[in-house]
């Protein structure tokens, strides 16, 4: 891997950008993905870099996260007109596979509450670990606002 400067990386996405504003619209989100690569890093031994990075614009805008929480997260979900569900609700799929899976597909995310996180495996089965789709926890402290 060489280094590339700052200036260069610049033009080449000035130029992909006007490149596609020159050609027809197309009926998706473009998007141009970066990789990089830390020489002499190991992150398995390594943990000097961790936290989260807010990005200035939402990669996907229609993305539709549920919250899975006790009464308190449900609150401020119905507060944030965000899809939400309780305990009750999930014991009433009552680990049929195809409720499940249903619940999985019409959604892209799940925040649960770090209570309720230990439990969702018993009640929902292996499911939504399956379809990657496992939730993140949050904590009653987290707004549901800031969450992607």
């Amino acid at each position: 891997m060489s280094k590339i400067n700052r200036d260069s990386l610049r033009e080449s996405i000035d130029a992909v950008l006007k490149y596609s504003n020159e050609t027809k619209k197309r009926k998706f989100t473009e998007s141009i993905e970066l990789q990089i690569a830390l020489k002499n890093y190991d992150p398995q031994k390594d943990k000097r870099f961790a936290g989260t990075i807010k990005l200035r614009n939402i990669p996907k805008p229609k993305m539709k996260v549920c919250v899975l929480g006790d009464q308190v997260l449900c609150d401020q979900a119905t507060a944030n007109d965000l899809p939400h569900m309780d305990i009750e609700a999930l014991k009433k799929l009552n680990k049929d596979k195809k409720l499940v899976k249903k619940l999985a597909k019409k959604y892209d995310a799940f925040l649960a509450s770090e209570s309720l996180i230990r439990q969702i495996p018993r009640v929902l089965g292996p499911g939504l670990n399956k379809a990657g789709k496992f939730p993140a926890p949050i904590t009653h402290n987290d707004s549901l606002n800031d969450r992607p």
